[in-house]
């Protein structure tokens, strides 16, 4: 159930995020009034957590509301309903953006269907092909919709209706089903609820404490010698509910025999900061968890993988004469099985049958690691534990022990290196820049020699050459602040000059950078006029050269680079 303090720290959250976009742009933008500041930062907040691009000048291109490019940029044209537009290469999908931003808070507030209707008129340009009434982004990006759906491949379409109410749009009325069918879109509503999936920011310790027959434990140590003692234990569904809900006197009650106020309590979002990635939705897999919950819940055990927990601390107390073990577990995190503590949650809120009849039947296998105050430990057990899973390798990454201390380093310079969506730094602390952990690892590849890969080949970075480019020897910590300087100021410099910037063209200036004595000045106009050169008889495009392995053969032959 959403709350008041949900509301104000999405507030304060989207109000970061427009300070973080006057920092990318260098200026002080000028609104209409005050709260447009939270509505236009809550475009940015919301697009990097769906899209999962973290670089303020990409998400920027993705935004098509009217009130933003007109107080932003001073381009007013009309957005037909669409506030921002992600067209996703890789998964094949167009996603459209609908958002609502509330002044004020109220428990009974909902989002309007209308909303929806008002989206169709930019649909029905796109099926019909009449874009007569389309301009500007919002035109080109129409135009490559129609070429996506015109193709051989099949594209998901998606409208992601957006708001900080209280509840979600109804998607089961009969108009928006209509409307569903027509256009073959799903309508995806997201309110405040699903946004505080999101919000974690670094939390205070987490404790609980569970009892167990001994019967239920497998101890183990890395020696004979060693007092750490992690634990293999199998727990029932009820009282993992309990041990990471967000009521903290429920997660002490080890000995709770009434599980009916379980159902009122809900996941302690805090718990999976640590967690490789947030909560999907109804994937496959999780619509197989509410499958064998229901059906089969006695072989939960058997059909799930279970959870990895890391603790500060493990402390465990023998009771009823060595049959039973009493564990008081310090500050934890759930740093595997993300996916799985979520639906549970999600399925025992759903009604409170559900715990009576499914969830007191099932159990799960959990592996307790005391990792004490070591945070390489802890983050090398979440990224070989997950390495099993189908996880991208740049949400993999996104735990590792170096990813970590970048992210310290920076954050010591006022520098926000955002390793996974979402990430604001230190609420109340002013930061001079923001960028992200993709971006930064396809610079130090383009620096080491391959800026023709950089923009294509991401998350081979975080696989294959993820050692040559942040490896011991391979990477200089201490260098950080000037790449991150440096890349602000090879955008900056590129936007005064006549040039068009990307983020293609700025790889290829840090190349250069290190291996000619030249002014960035220099480097554009160098750089700009073997572009215009190479295959200058062909119908190219900049950004298909720059990819081309003769183009970086013929800027190596001209400017007589090893």
């Amino acid at each position: 159930m959403a709350s008041l303090n949900q509301f104000k720290l999405l507030n304060q959250k989207s109000e970061v995020y427009f300070k973080l976009l006057e920092n990318e742009l260098d200026k002080d933008i000028n609104v209409s009034k005050e709260t447009d500041k939270a509505r236009f930062g809550f475009y940015f907040f919301i697009l990097e957590c769906i899209t999962n691009i973290k670089d303020m000048n990409n998400l920027i291109e993705l935004i098509t509301d009217t009130d933003f490019n007109n107080q932003v940029f001073n381009n007013h044209i009309d957005d037909n309903g669409i506030d921002a537009i992600f067209i996703d290469e890789e998964e094949k999908e167009i996603n459209l953006f609908n958002f609502k931003y509330r002044e004020k808070f109220n428990s009974d507030s909902k989002h309007s269907k209308n909303d929806v209707f008002i989206s169709s008129k930019f649909n029905n340009s796109i099926i019909t092909n009449d874009l007569s009434s389309l301009n500007g982004k919002l035109k080109d990006y129409a135009e490559t919709i129609i070429k996506c759906f015109n193709s051989n491949d099949i594209w998901k379409f998606k409208l992601y209706m957006v708001s900080n109410e209280s509840n979600s749009l109804d998607i089961n009325d009969a108009n928006i089903r209509q409307l569903k069918d027509l256009y073959e879109l799903e309508i995806i509503p997201i309110s405040l609820d699903e946004i505080n999936n999101f919000m974690s920011l670094r939390p205070f310790p987490i404790c609980s404490e569970i009892i167990l027959d001994k019967e239920s434990i497998l101890s183990y140590s890395e020696d004979s010698l060693s007092s750490t003692q992690s634990y293999i234990i199998k727990l029932s569904v009820p009282e993992l509910l309990r041990i990471t809900s967000n009521d903290k006197t429920i997660r002490r009650e080890f000995n709770l025999s009434d599980y009916s106020k379980l159902h009122k309590i809900d996941l302690d979002h805090d718990i999976l900061f640590d967690n490789v990635r947030g909560y999907l939705g109804n994937t496959k897999y999780n619509k197989n968890i509410f499958h064998t919950l229901k059906d089969e819940p006695n072989r939960f055990f058997m059909y799930n993988n279970g959870l990895t927990i890391t603790a500060n601390n493990i402390d465990v107390q023998p009771r009823n004469g060595g049959k039973k073990m009493q564990f008081e577990l310090v500050d934890i995190q759930v740093v595997n099985g993300g996916q799985t503590l979520r639906t549970l949650h999600k399925f025992n809120s759903e009604s409170a049958e559900n715990l009576e009849n499914y969830l007191v039947n099932s159990e799960i296998l959990v592996r307790i690691f005391k990792t004490g105050n070591n945070p390489k430990l802890t983050s090398s057990i979440a990224e070989y534990t997950n390495s099993q899973n189908a996880i991208s390798p740049i949400d993999l990454k996104s735990i590792s022990h170096i990813q970590m201390e970048i992210e310290q380093f920076l954050e010591a310079n006022n520098i926000i290196y955002a390793r996974k969506v979402g990430d604001t730094g230190i609420n109340n602390k002013n930061y001079t820049h923001k960028i992200s952990m993709e971006k930064f690892a396809q610079i130090l590849y383009s620096i080491n020699g391959q800026p023709e890969k950089a923009s294509n080949q991401k998350k081979r970075i975080f696989d294959k050459y993820y050692n040559e480019t942040f490896g011991e020897g391979n990477f200089d910590i201490t260098k950080s602040i000037d790449i991150v300087n440096l890349y602000y100021l090879i955008n900056e410099t590129y936007k005064k000059s006549i040039y068009d910037v990307s983020d293609q063209k700025i790889f290829y200036i840090f190349y250069l950078n290190k291996r000619l004595n030249k002014t960035i000045n220099e480097l554009i106009e160098i750089f700009e006029n073997i572009i215009i050169e190479y295959k200058h008889d062909e119908e190219i495009s900049p950004a298909r050269k720059l990819i081309q392995k003769g183009f970086i053969d013929t800027l190596k032959d001209k400017l007589d680079l090893v």
